[in-house]
């Protein structure tokens, strides 16, 4: 069941560089233990040690974020995309120089 799977850059060097790779399973789950033994430490990146994605971690199936959907047990199919995307925090602060740092909200 062949997956096409974005890879993000910090994970491309598990992947030999390449920044999509074919995967296959019938669930997300089962394309992440597919990526394991194809790219070891792949799915350490993205699973805690219970083996749940970490918080951080998005996974989109057709542009479909797995949250939405049934998470983990997601179904997938042939011809599916899955894309995986990092979470990233920071920013600027646009308020006005010296400010007093925002406290428990806007």
């Amino acid at each position: 069941m062949p997956i096409t799977v974005r890879v993000p850059t910090p994970l491309q060097k598990l992947t030999g560089d390449k920044p999509e790779i074919i995967a296959s399973g019938k669930t997300v789950d089962e394309l992440l233990q597919d990526l394991e033994r194809q790219y070891p430490g792949f799915k350490d990146r993205l699973c805690d040690p219970q083996g749940r994605l970490r918080r951080f971690v998005n996974i989109y199936v057709n542009e479909e974020d797995i949250r939405f959907l049934k998470q983990e047990s997601t179904p997938l199919k042939d011809g599916d995309e899955v894309s995986i995307i990092p979470a990233i925090a920071g920013g600027s602060d646009t308020r006005r120089p010296g400010a007093p740092p925002i406290v428990g909200g806007s």
